[in-house]
Formats: structure tokens, sequence, C-alpha cells
């Protein structure tokens, strides 16, 4: 059967180069230029001997068809089983008829089929400069097998592939194509023949010459390269640009990511080219003169910046801050200064002194700072000042007043005393605005205020009248300077609005001692003894404290009526009024009865008025108000007599101290 098939091979091979070519012609030798070629061949067991001789014809063929010379193609070759043999290298021939001779001595090894071995042999040992291998000539190998492959052949033909071996892979019958796709170089359909048995070798021979011998395929091909294509004895292979790497189906480009693959060495940013890369910062610094490496961008150093104390630097910003006792504004930029008095984050007793950030203390007009620099001590005005009183000077706090002897009354100058004198007085009423005591109720309070303010001799040297209500909040509805005439006054208060909300009966109080009874909302000066009165009205317990504010009201001299509603509680009403409480305090528990508190207000002062008219123009005959004047006198005369005893106490005390240190 095999003597069949190598007779019809041989029948069929004449035929073909019978009509290839007219017997008249010379055989025409291929100009492909020099190349380096190495036959790699199959000799293992399973190549039988006629198939064998088969391949031995089929290089012949090739070779005939070659220039073959030293300095136009060179050829070896190398078989392979189990084990690799060099038959010849190629500078070992330089003829033609010696080459053939060599090839008809090859003896087959007749063993595996280690391919993988074989060609790593080849591209060590074959294309070597020892063996014959030019510079710059290309190197082609054609491997001949007719099995699967005893071991990998994949990653060491991808390294001959990478040293610039053209691999063309024929396999005869059994071949695994896998495997000889794996060897050959890209594209396949050039470089990879399978055929049924070694008889039909000859048709890859054929091919070879065509494409060894024939035009070049760059220039008249449909090479499908996308950047570069490079010929080779007929062939070609794809290349790229510089920056581009050939991808896998050795026709495409890609670029060269060098960031992506982390070859660069930028501190911060790598910015990619195809095959380069350039360096560049994150916000906020600024690249090196290295082109690598990144600084940060101080802006406050640079004094790029706005702040009008401290500049706070981070990389490419900034943040204003300001110097000790200030607070950074809103704008972010500028300063304002603390002041510890205004937020009340001291403890002064009578007057802070603001600087940024800190405060000083001071003390009132006739007081003196303790060594503690807090606290204030009375002077005792009454014996550091010339006070003119014609019968007593009583102290108060930072201050003094004029008394006289029972019977009576101290007169306009505050100094000398008679037996009659004008009713001026300073009224401050302070009136609930709460939610509790609802606006038909709030209407009927504007009325007792104004029939108050019937029973006085309102002008601008006489009575004078200011108006508070309070709530959650205190609201000065009109001081004690605004109007001065009784109209104006009732016109005013019917225009108030009702504020709701809760009671601060103690936030009222206080309001009404630092601002109502000041000089700038109309108050006369306290060397002037006009009576301060202060008149609150409220219908209910206060959400705040009013211990305090309700004793320093009365120690500054103020007299403190206290008139309750409904739900007012009378323990408050009563710490609120002046002695004795039962003149000064006052109760009903219905808004609609209040015209009859004031009606008994007006009793408490001039009882004798009641009967008629009730007009306080003429105090000379009003006989309580000397009873009222003269008590209230008299009990802030003890008083001050006792603080004066205290006074005196505290600084023995204090000098016992400082002696024993």
């Amino acid at each position: 059967m095999k003597m069949r098939q190598l007779r019809a091979f041989i029948l069929l091979t004449l035929a073909v180069l019978a009509t290839a070519r007219p017997k008249t012609e010379p055989e025409q030798k291929c100009k492909s230029g020099p190349v380096d070629l190495v036959f790699l061949i199959d000799s293992s067991r399973s190549v039988r001997p006629h198939e064998f001789e088969t391949m031995r014809k089929f290089m012949i063929d090739i070779i005939n068809t070659l220039d073959i010379g030293l300095n136009s193609t060179r050829v070896g070759v190398v078989q392979y089983s189990s084990q690799v043999r060099t038959e010849f290298t190629l500078k070992t021939h330089g003829r033609l008829d010696s080459m053939v001779k060599a090839i008809n001595q090859i003896i087959p090894l007749a063993q595996g089929t280690m391919t993988g071995l074989a060609i790593r042999y080849m591209m060590n040992e074959a294309f070597t400069a020892e063996a014959g291998d030019r510079p710059k000539v290309p190197n082609v190998a054609v491997i001949v097998t007719d099995g699967r492959p005893q071991d990998r052949v994949a990653e060491v033909a991808a390294d001959a592939r990478e040293k610039g071996i053209e691999i063309y892979a024929v396999g005869v019958a059994r071949a695994d194509m896998t495997s000889l796709r794996a060897m050959a170089s890209p594209p396949f359909e050039d470089h990879v023949f399978l055929v049924e048995s070694f008889d039909l070798i000859h048709q890859f021979g054929l091919q070879f010459q065509d494409k060894l011998c024939g035009v070049d395929l760059c220039l008249e091909s449909d090479h499908g390269c996308e950047h570069i294509c490079e010929s080779s004895p007929g062939s070609y292979h794809c290349l790229c640009l510089p920056g581009y790497s050939l991808n896998h189906d050795g026709k495409t480009c890609a670029a060269i990511d060098l960031c992506a693959e982390g070859k660069h060495n930028c501190e911060q940013i790598c910015i990619s080219s195809p095959g380069s890369f350039t360096c560049d910062c994150n916000k906020g610094y600024k690249l090196n003169n290295n082109k690598r490496t990144c600084s940060t961008i101080d802006l406050c150093a640079e004094g790029k910046h706005d702040c009008e104390h401290i500049c706070v630097s981070a990389p490419g910003v900034f943040t204003c801050d300001c110097k000790k006792g200030y607070t950074l504004n809103e704008d972010k930029k500028t300063c304002t200064p603390i002041d510890l008095c205004a937020e009340g984050k001291h403890d002064c007793e009578q007057v802070c002194v603001s600087a940024p950030g800190v405060f000083t203390c001071d003390c009132n007009k006739g007081f003196k700072l303790n060594k503690d620099k807090r606290t204030c001590t009375n002077m005792n005005m009454c014996n550091t000042v010339e006070h003119g009183c014609e019968y007593q000077c009583v102290n108060t706090a930072g201050s003094y007043y004029c008394i006289c002897p029972e019977g009576q009354l101290l007169q306009e100058d505050g100094k000398s005393c008679g037996t009659c004198k004008s009713a001026n007085i300073d009224l401050v009423l302070l009136i609930d605005g709460s939610k509790s005591v609802r606006p038909q109720n709030f209407e009927l309070v504007k009325k007792f205020v104004n029939q108050v303010v019937d029973s006085l001799d309102v002008s601008a040297h006489g009575t004078r009248v200011g108006l508070v209500q309070y709530s959650s909040r205190v609201r000065t509805e009109f001081p004690l300077n605004m109007y001065h005439t009784a109209d104006e006054i009732k016109a005013a208060v019917m225009k108030v609005d009702y504020m709701e909300k809760g009671t601060m009966t103690g936030l009222a109080l206080k309001h009404m001692l630092e601002n109502s009874f000041s000089e700038a909302e109309g108050a006369r000066p306290l060397n002037r003894n006009i009576p301060r009165v202060g008149l609150v009205f409220t219908d209910g317990r206060s959400q705040d404290d009013i211990t305090e504010y309700a004793k320093k009201a009365k120690e500054a001299g103020i007299t403190m009526y206290a008139v309750g509603v409904g739900k007012a509680v009378e323990d408050e009403l009563r710490e609120i009024a002046s002695e004795p409480v039962e003149k000064h305090f006052y109760y009903t528990t219905d808004f609609t009865a209040i015209n009859t508190i004031a009606e008994n207000l007006k009793l408490n002062v001039c009882p004798e008025e009641s009967q008629g008219e009730i007009e306080v123009k003429d105090p000379c005959v009003c006989e309580s108000l000397v009873e009222f004047q003269q008590a209230t006198m008299n009990n802030l005369e003890q008083l001050a007599q006792k603080l004066a005893g205290m006074a005196a106490r505290l600084e023995q005390l204090e000098n016992q101290l400082l002696s024993r240190k």
C-alpha cells in the first residue's frame, strides 16, 4: 500500500513539474535575496523509513529552487526525536551539491517527539553567529512533524518568534493543528500547513517556494497591518510604531500605557501618551524642575490671601484665623474683638471694661475696687462729699440722698426741708403680655394703665411715665422721656401690640433696673432725689427667678408696687412689693376688677382725695403721702446704717488678715 502511495506521489510530482514549465527552459533559481533557512525535521519512530525518504526529497526539492551560497541563501538542517542533532549548520555548505549529499546521508533518530526541546535548540544553537547566522538577514525555520509534541511548545515558539525567527509549521497525518498554530508565525493562513500524508508534502514545497521567491507581500497584498508591514521572503509580519505593542491578532497595535503598567516615576499624577508619559501634580501642588516630584503651593507664604489676622496654609488653599481675643466673622476673613463684657462672661460686681478677649473690673461712682479686682466697696458718700443735706444724709449703693425730720418734706432741691413739695415721680409700669393674659384682657390692662396715668400730674418737669411690656422677652413700649402729657401717654398705651408667649418677670425687673431707670431713657439724676416708682402687673407665675432683681430694685431706692390678677402667685408679688407690703401689694381674681385696683392705688397715695376728683397736683394736703415718704426714708436710713456697720466690720477683718501675713 505504501509503495503504491509513493509511486503515485512520484508520478504526480513529475506531472506537476511537466506542466509547471517547458522542458526546454532552464530551471530558474529563486532570487529572494539573502535568507538563513533551517529545516527542523521530525525523525521520531512514528515516521516510517519511506516517509522519511519523502521528507528528504522534499527538502532537496526546495533547496534546488534556491540560490544557495554563503553570500546568498544559507541552509541548515536539524533533526529531532527525543533528542536533537545538528546535521549541518548554516555555514557548513556553500554549494548545492555538497548540501544535497549531506541531506542524503541523514540517518533518522527514530525515538520520541520532543518538538519544544528542538525549537529551543534551534533558537539557541542553529541561529547563532557561531553556526553561521548573519545579522540583518531574515531567519526562516521550517518545522516538519507528524505527531503531537510530547513537551510544551507554545512558550518556546513565542520566544523564537520574539527573536525574529519566522516559523513555518508543516503537519503530516497525525499532527495536532493546535500545536502547529502555537508554533507558527502569524498570519496562520500563510504559515500553517497540514496534509494527510507525507506523499502530499510536496504541496507545501510548491507554496513555500512561491512565498520565498514571490513578490513583496507588503506591497502587493492586503496585509492588514495597522502601522508597519515588514516583508520577509515569501511572507511578511506586522510591526508597530514606537510607543505601541502588537496585539495578539498580529496586525493591530495598542498604545503602551506606561502609567497603567506602573512604569513611571511620577510622585503624584502620571499622564500617559503612547510609549511615554508626563507627570503632573494634585490640586494645591506644583511640579518641580525635575518634572517628576511635587511641592506644596503655600498661598500664605506667597501672600496670596486676604486674611485680616492669621493665614493657615494647606496645599493650594488657606483658611483664616484670628489673634487671641478675637473671633472670625462670617466672611471667614475678618475678625471682631471678643467682648466678654457684652457676652456676660465676666464676674465683675459692678462695671466690666472690655478689651479684645479679656476684661477688667471697675466700680460705680461712690465705690472702690477691692483687692480681688472683682468686687466693690461703698465709699460712704455722706462722709466723703459735700452732700449739702439740711437735716440728714443717708448712704446708698454708690450714692446718697437727704431726708427730713418727721413732719417735714424734702424740697425740690433734694437737700432742704419744708412742710410741702410738688408730687413729682418717675414711674415705670411693667405689664405682663404673656399668652395667658389673652387679647381681650390685655385691652383691660391698657385701660388700667390709663386709669393710673389719669391720677398723675404728667409733664416734662413733673411726673414722667414709661411703659415696658414683657413675655418671653422684654420690650420698651416708650421710655420716661418720650411723652410729656397724659393724653400722649394714653394714646401710646392704646396702640401697644400684645406680645403673647411666656412670663419672664425676673428679666423684666432686670430691664427696668438697668435700662428704664437710666438717664439715657429719661430718669432724672439721683442727686435730684425725684422718687422712682416701679409698678409690676402680672397674671401668673414667673418662668424665671425674680428674687435677685426684685431685691436690687428696692436696694436702688425704687419703690415697687406689685399688682396680680388670676393665677398670679402671691409669694412672688409680696417679694416684689416694697415695705410695708400691705400698702404696695394688690390682687384680684378677675381682670374685670382691675379698675378697682386702680382706685385703691390712688387711695393708698392720697386717701383723703378718694371722695372726689383725684388730682395729685397738690400733695401738700395729702398726709398719707407724707407718711409714706417718711416711713420709706426711715427704713432706708436704718438699712444704710446696718450696711455701713457691715462694711466697717469687713474692713476690720480684712486688715486683721493682712497684718497676720
